[in-house]
């Protein structure tokens, strides 16, 4: 049966709309900032980049999901066999699971292929063999988990234009591994007291300081004003959810550096909804977040 356009959703089969509705459904569960800003993307964009996150996030709770009761043995094969499913639905265009058919659908449209995908699964995979990284092994890790994701939704964005993705590539890589690096600092106690992992070489959750933590946050301010820069260039569909998206992570970056570093590992930094409201509206009118 052949699909109609609806209310400038991507046009497909009912199938593919079930897909689709299915992924955004995994969005609304698991995320908050990013849900804030994927409101504002215009459709078919929105579709797209919310199928590409719903798999993210269903590879990242195989990995971390402390509900199931696997070892690292088990974890990894049902990560493997989520890998093999995403790459033969991306070559057959159908999957019977949902999600993974909604992302399928996105990358066959956008040309994602096993350059962007393969690394993504490769740091996942990381995270039940790697528990204390150095310099090597974060950066390959940050490159898969979060720079090829922002790559996949600069794929969408740019639509097929291929001197436009590479103009933009290094800015939307920035970008991602900013998100990481400021999720990291997020979560630096429980991802070393429940996940027993070490993401930032040399430093001791037990003994982070002012000083490790003013030298983290500087490199993240840096790579978010590269990603500032390119804003502006983007398309329409997609510049002001990305510059809400920057404007709440700049905002926890802020948050972060505010309070003594020890308070890190006592609470997670959040920004509370009444902030996250106003940088939608400044992004809205146009103002700065």
């Amino acid at each position: 049966m052949r699909g109609r356009r609806h209310r400038g959703r991507p046009a497909g089969t009912r199938y593919d709309h079930a897909s689709q509705r299915s992924a955004g459904t995994v969005i609304q569960e698991y995320s908050t900032s990013f849900g804030w800003a994927s409101r504002l993307l215009h459709e078919p964009v929105r579709t797209h980049v919310r199928s590409l996150y719903a798999l993210v996030r269903i590879a990242d709770e195989i990995v971390d999901d402390p509900a199931l009761d696997l070892a690292d043995e088990g974890r990894r094969q049902m990560l493997e066999a989520l890998e093999q499913e995403t790459a033969q639905a991306i070559a057959q265009g159908r999957s019977t699971n949902l999600v993974v058919h909604a992302f399928a659908l996105a990358a066959r449209e956008h040309g994602i292929g096993q350059e962007l995908i393969g690394p993504f699964f490769a740091s996942m995979r990381a995270d039940l063999e790697i528990a204390t990284h150095d310099e090597a092994s974060l950066a390959e890790y940050v490159h898969g988990s979060a720079e090829v994701v922002g790559l996949m939704c600069l794929r969408v964005f740019v639509a097929g234009d291929d001197a436009q993705y590479e103009r933009l590539r290094e800015p939307a890589r920035a970008l991602g591994s900013a998100f990481q690096k400021v999720n990291f600092l997020r979560d630096l106690a429980e991802d070393h007291d429940q996940l027993g992992r070490r993401y930032f070489p040399g430093l001791d959750p037990e003994d982070f300081d002012d000083a490790q933590r003013d030298l983290l946050l500087d490199e993240i301010d840096a790579e978010l004003e590269l990603a500032r820069t390119a804003i502006g260039q983007l398309p329409a569909s997609s510049r002001s959810a990305v510059a809400a998206a920057h404007g709440l992570y700049r905002a926890l970056s802020e948050r972060l550096r505010a309070p003594p570093a020890a308070r890190i590992r006592e609470a997670r930094v959040r920004v509370p909804d009444h902030h996250k409201a106003r940088i939608l509206a400044q992004v809205l009118i146009g103002g700065r977040s």
